[in-house]
Order: C-alpha cells, then sequence, then structure tokens
C-alpha cells in the first residue's frame, strides 16, 4: 500500500481531534502509530486515551517551554535544540516498522523556525513507500502544501474563545 501525506491546517479547531482519530483508527485496523507533538506539554486528554492502546506511541518534548513569545532568546535556542531532536528521533523511528507518524504541530514548529522545513520536507520527499504521514498546524507554507496528497483546512466561523471562553478539557484539550 502507499503511503501518502495528509496535512491538517487552518485557524478552527479540530486539526489534532482529526489526527487523533486517524491514530485511532489506524491501531484499530492492526496499524503501528507514532504520534509526536510539538509546543504542546502532554497534558491534553486524547493522550491519555492514546496511551491506552497497544499500537500508538507517543513522543513528546519533556520540557514546557510555554509560548515562544514569552520565550528568552536562550529559551527560543533551547527550545528549538529540543524541537529539532525530537523531530530527528520521530523520522528515525518512522523508519522502523510504523505505518503512520502523525506530526502534531509540525506546521507550526516549521514556521517558528523550531523545526528545519527543508528536513521534514527531505524526509516526506524519500520516506518509506507505506508510511502514511500527518502534519497539523497553521499556515503551511508552499512547500509543505506541495508534498501533500491531502489537504483539509479546518476554517473558524465561531469559537467560544472570542467571548472569553477559556480552553475547557476534554472539549478543546
Amino acid at each position: 500500500m502507499q503511503g501518502l501525506v495528509h496535512l491538517y491546517c487552518g485557524d478552527g479547531k479540530g486539526k489534532t481531534t482529526a489526527s487523533v482519530g486517524l491514530a485511532v483508527r489506524a491501531a484499530g485496523a492492526g496499524k503501528k502509530v507514532l504520534f509526536v507533538q510539538f509546543f504542546k506539554n502532554g497534558s491534553s486528554s486524547e493522550l491519555k486515551s492514546l496511551r491506552r492502546l497497544d499500537n500508538i506511541d507517543i513522543l513528546l518534548c519533556e520540557k514546557p517551554y510555554g509560548f515562544i513569545w514569552n520565550m528568552t532568546p536562550e529559551e527560543l535556542a533551547a527550545a528549538k535544540a529540543d524541537f529539532t531532536a525530537l523531530l530527528r528521533e520521530a523520522l528515525v523511528r518512522a523508519c522502523e516498522g510504523v505505518d503512520l507518524l502523525i506530526l502534531d504541530e509540525a506546521v507550526s514548529a516549521c514556521n517558528c523556525e523550531m523545526i528545519p522545513e527543508e528536513e521534514l520536507c527531505a524526509f516526506l520527499a524519500d520516506r518509506p513507500e507505506a508510511l502514511e504521514v500527518v502534519l497539523t498546524g497553521r499556515d503551511p507554507s508552499e512547500k509543505l502544501q506541495s508534498q501533500a496528497d491531502y489537504i483539509t483546512e479546518m476554517k473558524k466561523i465561531r469559537h467560544p474563545f472570542d467571548k472569553g471562553i477559556n480552553a475547557r478539557q476534554g472539549i478543546e484539550f
């Protein structure tokens, strides 16, 4: 089976949720899934569910960096080094019998120059033939879009945050 590249993008809710749904579907079909998150601290509720499934491995950056606009130059450099190392570990592991690789917020990590987009694109172009890959995040570059077989845009029409309602556990995280 030929693996394809999915790009879930846009300013609306649902990019990570869609990738989690695909992870559950793939695991249910007996496929091996590697779920990698950039920028998130590992406390999202979906990870609790994914950890219960035998066919899914999760990779995260263990250090909580917070929002990049609040980081000092030293923290930005450390985050970039850690996220690049996380990407490289994920790409190596993806070549070791993984059927589905999900890189949650990889698009955002590329946009913020926290991971090297050229390295990610080179991997996508030369990945194992059967490997399915999902990238999520806002504002994908033309280069990332050109690598995608699927592009799904989540468009915000209305969101409770606009009314001052904060993210709710089990719904938004």
